[in-house]
């Protein structure tokens, strides 16, 4: 009989329970955990799919080499381990500590290991010049609530099993099971807020999967969130409907911001938004008048030129509504463990400490906008980017401008990646060094519980055995870490204690951290003996007790309240910040976008529920059936373009022109079209032999690395400036760099 492992799924935010039957060291099987109380017997089809990854045979099990002809060719971990400390610390000696840049994907915060070990490599590489996945989608989130809240990691969610209106902005959770959402089964859930008589209301410019089960689909113009957010406050206090003292209670500043929302003018906001104002005003009375609200705004808002703007006024309007920490409205989690308690250790938390070289654009939680990697590389001087420390990571088809990208990582003297697979970034590395895939390894929801609908812990059991040599990657990052002077956290005198309890027999490892963490946060047993716990403490967590409990522990839902997430000394929410009233100032000093010039069109990406950003492609049930790296064109656009459904055209940018395939799709806001991100594999198919069979194009090659979001310096993916025609015969498959710089 198989074994039955109950687990976390780790490829999205859902975290939803996995049951996978097990035998021997092979997953025969894996279907959802019934019994798991967040998700409840919900799994989308990537969990479905999660052994196929660790079975693909096209997955890296050892480390290679780069060989003089460019090939790879296996080494041991001894010697991979010594030659990558030892190139990454050659490069930063001739050249300084900044000349090794480190970019960490995604994966990162879908496993609690290697994220407790990052701030440790950061430290022990000591270079500025840091880059993540999440400086592509969401810092303008993340500075927005340091400055709110004094965390980045404090982000009110919608209480979505008690509120009566939801309104979604730039978010498709049907597809993505919530983005700084943890609430597995979107779909039904936001059926259940409708059947018990509540309102969801999808703002978009497409109408999404989650606009389908909408009751309203409001078709807005990309870039223009800001301005129907604050046009939406607005009206709330021309009608009288905000209540000061509560205001007043939870936050300051609050003064200085509604001086400037009564000097806004209707027209513009009306003409940015490409909404009336008669919807605006509908919206926000709708908004004000349900028993309970929600503002839920994600990667589409955070994505244009004034996300971290737009993000600030989706805080203001669930605070101007009196809905921010109330029942049903927009809450904080109680998570068992919360991240912000890091905000001491150096990269995890805060913004503009420091700024990029050549362009001077801002770092956000330790990390510097990916939108200047390139620009790092080919700039000659000191600061120059020589070398290169990728962690599952793949910025190639991840960051603008992607083609300049991948020209500039050939000028790198020396680049090592981190990864599970050879693909269009780390076939660029002189050494890839390949962790074991998740399933070998066990997993806590360290960055999702603290935004689940539901306050939940959960530990995950390896599903199988790490194969012979095979390695976590948090004891690769600890020993890149290790061989480059540093260790585990990063901070100096308790890794110096920490080294020298390990040549006394005692190893830390991240999951001691975590314990430390559980116990002694809100739900932990503070290390008291079962005898002796009383109160809060009676049945707390702590690594040891969530072992025992296989399908996790429910913790109860959102509770009221605000103070207790926000780390101000004066426990209030600071609305009025300096960066948001500068980026406001700017925002309203500049004359209404309006609607794309003539002949012109506005590319928006969008996301499958069968892929991962750029790195499941590779998984064949997961790619099947019909193709869907497709541009989606509204039939008026495709007529004036001379387009046909199903035809090949030629979509230009700025920075790129090449083949794309279209469909037509009366869900497009005419002037607007959409690709999906995370493909384009043509460059690494003798490596992924199944997305190399269905390469599809890459959004990022057409976004431009010199537009940049006005407060973090994100880049701006929502609402790049294109135009499209229908491909002459010739131009099929010749896709043209238009500007390198």
């Amino acid at each position: 009989m198989p074994d039955i492992v109950r687990r976390a799924c780790n490829l999205c935010e859902a975290c939803c329970g996995l049951e996978l039957h097990v035998e021997g060291n092979k997953i025969l099987s894996v279907r959802p955990d019934d019994a798991d109380p967040l998700s409840e017997g919900y799994a989308c089809p990537k969990g479905i799919a999660i052994a196929d990854v660790h079975h693909d045979p096209d997955r890296v099990r050892q480390p290679m080499r780069r060989t003089p002809s460019g090939d790879f060719e296996p080494v041991s971990w001894e010697v991979a381990l010594a030659e990558a400390t030892r190139g990454l610390a050659d490069v930063q000696r001739r050249h300084g500590k900044d000349a090794v840049a480190l970019y960490i994907g995604n994966p990162v915060v879908h496993d609690h290991a290697a994220a407790l070990v990052r701030a440790g490599l950061m430290a022990a590489l000591g270079s500025r010049n840091c880059y993540s996945a999440g400086s592509q989608d969401t810092s303008p989130r993340f500075a927005a609530s340091w400055y709110l809240y004094g965390s980045s990691f404090a982000t009110p969610i919608p209480d979505l099993e008690r509120t009566d209106y939801l309104l979604c902005i730039g978010a498709n959770p049907v597809v993505s099971n919530g983005s700084l959402l943890t609430a597995p089964n979107m779909r039904a859930r936001l059926r259940r807020l409708r059947a018990r008589g509540g309102r969801l209301v999808v703002v978009d410019p497409r109408r999404s999967e989650t606009a389908r089960e909408a009751d309203e689909h409001v078709a807005i113009l990309p870039g223009g969130d800001a301005a129907l957010l604050l046009g939406m406050v607005r009206v709330l206090l021309d009608e009288d409907r905000v209540d000061r003292a509560a205001i007043d209670a939870l936050a300051s500043g609050f003064a200085a911001v509604e001086a400037r929302v009564r000097r806004l003018d209707r027209v513009a906001l009306a003409a940015s938004s490409g909404l009336s104002w008669e919807t605006i005003t509908r919206l926000a009375r709708e908004f004000a008048s349900a028993p309970t609200s929600a503002a839920y705004a994600r990667i589409g808002v955070c994505n244009n030129r004034f996300g971290t703007l737009a993000s600030w006024a989706t805080d203001v309007l669930n605070l101007v509504a009196g809905r921010l920490g109330a029942a049903g409205g927009s809450m904080f989690s109680t998570p068992a463990v919360d991240p912000s308690r890091l905000s001491g250790i150096p990269g995890f938390d805060g913004h503009g400490r420091f700024h990029s070289r050549v362009r001077g654009l801002p770092e956000t939680l330790g990390d510097l906008p990916a939108a200047c990697l390139a620009e790092e590389i080919e700039a000659l001087g000191n600061g120059q980017v020589r070398g290169l420390l990728t962690f599952a990571g793949n910025p190639v088809l991840s960051v603008p401008n992607g083609t300049r990208l991948d020209a500039a990582l050939e000028q790198l003297e020396f680049q090592v990646s981190v990864d599970i697979y050879l693909n269009e970034t780390t076939r660029h590395a002189d050494l890839v060094l390949p962790p074991a895939w998740a399933l070998a390894e066990d997993h806590y929801d360290l960055i999702f519980a603290p935004v689940a609908v539901r306050n939940f812990a959960r530990w995950s059991p390896p599903a199988v055995e790490p194969e012979p040599g095979e390695r976590a990657d948090w004891e690769i990052l600890l020993a890149l870490a290790e061989g480059l002077g540093g260790g585990l956290t990063g901070v100096r005198p308790l890794d110096w204690l920490l080294k020298g309890a390990a040549k006394l027999g005692w190893q830390a490892t991240p999951n001691h951290l975590l314990d430390l963490l559980l116990r002694t946060g809100t739900h932990g047993d503070g290390f008291l003996p079962r005898a002796l716990r009383f109160g809060r403490f009676r049945e707390g967590l702590s690594l040891q007790a969530l072992r025992e409990m296989p399908h996790g522990a429910d913790l109860g839902p959102l509770e009221p309240g605000v103070a207790r997430r926000v780390l101000h000394r004066d426990r209030r929410v600071h609305v009025s910040a300096g960066p948001f009233l500068a980026a406001f100032d700017r925002w309203a000093s500049l004359p209404a976008a309006g609607a794309p010039a003539e002949g012109e069109l506005l590319l928006i990406g969008r996301r499958d529920l069968r892929t991962n950003n750029s790195w499941m492609h590779n998984v064949p049930s997961l790619v099947s059936g019909r193709e869907r790296c497709v541009l989606l064109v509204h039939p008026d656009d495709a007529g004036r373009a001379g387009v046909a459904d199903g035809e090949m055209a030629i979509l230009e940018s700025r920075v790129h022109r090449g083949p794309v395939p279209v469909r037509l799709s009366e869900d497009m806001r005419p002037g607007v079209v959409s690709l999906p991100h995370g493909w384009g594999h043509a460059s690494a198919a003798r490596y992924l032999r199944t997305a190399g069979s269905r390469p599809g194009v890459s959004f990022n090659d057409w976004s431009d690395d010199a537009e940049t979001e006005d407060t973090v310096g994100q880049s701006i993916l929502n609402g790049v400036r294109v135009t499209l025609r229908k491909a002459q015969g010739d131009e099929i498959g010749a896709p043209e760099a238009r500007q390198a710089s």
